[in-house]
């Protein structure tokens, strides 16, 4: 059996532990507040923006209209966006997105599709690369330092903006985690190049309310300047709502952390104890043994 200072040692290393996690919990609390009301805010505005193209895309016939919103007429090349984080200690955030990453690559590959990947967080890339090494061709990594910004998600779509120009990739798809609670947060695929089609209900206008939009300058001049404005603000989104669900993953891991820490040192302080005891009982044993020695 351990020593008592073999014990005292290890409570005492495991009580440094718990102060730690309960610190970062209490960070990742605080950042979580602020990152979930961005992230609240900024879905009605996604949305919006949804619905607006789809208003000014029905007014097209399939296949016509500008690039970002036809398509290339092919799905031979597929480009996935992997939005993970930069850092680890918060559950299973990272490997949820990159386990949906793998199944989503696998599916396309077993399809006759080219894929490549678009890593955005160091986590993601650092898994994808064991298996998928040759199929990353963009990295971008130490995002929202100090603090998130609509540049940063500018940075990713004017990059996928000139790999979509230059005919690189025919559909791109961006998966991510989507917020919902500090507890729960729902692996999402997201298409993004070209839009997916609208529901029949979104792409009338006429229908909401009886409302007919007319259009100045044409529809055609409005998406050209409205879908690569779209593209950063789904993208702005999608960083929005990792890093709340980053936030509230981490929280919960260090919140587990911390009671399992406690529940450590509740053990090793009842070893030390019985350990205790048992020194006190032998000692006490050789002396009354000695005493009726004598």
């Amino acid at each position: 059996m351990p020593s008592l200072k073999t014990f005292r040692l290890r409570i005492r290393s495991v009580q440094s532990t718990q102060k730690i996690t309960k610190a970062m919990k209490m960070v990742a609390a605080a950042k979580l507040r602020r990152a979930q009301e961005q992230a609240t805010a900024a879905r009605p505005y996604a949305e919006a923006m949804d619905k607006i193209l789809a208003s000014l895309g029905a007014s097209f016939k399939s296949g016509t209209g500008p690039r970002l919103l036809a398509g290339t007429g092919s799905d031979k090349v597929h480009l996935l966006i992997v939005a993970t984080g930069d850092r680890g200690l918060c559950g299973g955030f990272n490997s949820t997105i990159v386990r949906e990453a793998r199944r989503r690559i696998r599916t396309l590959v077993s399809e006759g599709k080219t894929v490549k990947i678009f890593c955005v967080g160091r986590k993601g890339r650092d898994q994808l690369r064991r298996d998928f090494g040759s199929m990353i061709v963009e990295t971008m990594t130490d995002l929202g330092r100090p603090r998130l910004s609509f540049g940063d998600a500018q940075q990713i779509a004017t990059r996928v903006m000139e790999m979509f120009d230059a005919g690189e990739f025919d559909v791109a798809s961006v998966i991510f985690n989507r917020f919902k609670s500090a507890m729960t947060q729902i692996v999402t695929t997201q298409q993004l190049i070209p839009p997916p089609a609208p529901e029949a209900s979104t792409a009338a206008p006429a229908a909401a309310g009886g409302a007919i939009y007319e259009f100045e300058p044409d529809e055609g001049e409005i998406l050209a300047d409205l879908l690569p404005r779209n593209l950063a603000v789904q993208i702005f989104r999608v960083l929005l709502e990792n890093s709340a669900s980053f936030y509230g993953s981490q929280m919960t891991a260090m919140d587990n952390a911390s009671r399992n820490a406690g529940d450590v040192i509740k053990k090793l302080t009842l070893q030390m104890n019985r350990s205790r005891q048992a020194t006190i009982t032998k000692e006490l044993i050789e002396i009354i043994s000695g005493a009726e020695a004598i």
